[in-house]
Order: structure tokens, then C-alpha cells, then sequence
């Protein structure tokens, strides 16, 4: 597996959709690749920091989120689907 393809099946990873053998490849590329391994700490801290944000009870935003950023988001996501 190259850093490409394991940045394209990072989140599949995550969320234990790879079969056995894309994620023992993915396992041994993270396992030689510095530089991917911190890519992945760096991608789960991120989704955990998100989800407890999320998840925090009376948590609200304290600052209004920039338009240019909100449209960046969605912009992203319908790129991806």
C-alpha cells in the first residue's frame, strides 16, 4: 500500500470496513511509514476532539463559524459522495 491509497482508505479503516487483507496491508504500511502513522493519530485525535465537542452536554459554539468556512465543508463533502 502506498501513502496515497492509505490517506484514500483512512476512514474505512476507521471505521473497520476494510477486508482482512487491505487491513493487514494498511496495518503494515502504518507500521513502516512514520509519516503515515502520525497522518492517522493526527486524523483519530481530530474525530475524537469533533465527536466530544458534539457529544458535550449545553456545548455550543462560542464564536460565529465563518460562512467561508461552513461552504469549504459542504463543499468537501459533496466532492467526496
Amino acid at each position: 500500500m502506498t501513502c496515497q491509497e492509505l490517506s484514500e482508505f483512512l476512514m474505512q479503516y476507521l471505521d473497520g470496513e476494510l477486508s482482512e487483507p487491505e487491513r493487514a496491508s494498511f496495518a503494515k504500511h502504518v507500521e513502516l511509514c512514520s509519516s503515515c502513522l502520525a497522518y492517522l493519530q493526527t486524523y483519530r485525535k481530530t474525530i475524537d476532539l469533533g465527536h466530544s465537542i458534539c457529544t458535550e452536554p449545553g456545548a455550543a459554539l462560542t464564536e460565529d463559524v465563518p460562512e467561508e468556512l461552513v461552504q469549504a465543508i459542504l463543499a468537501a463533502r459533496s466532492s467526496s459522495a
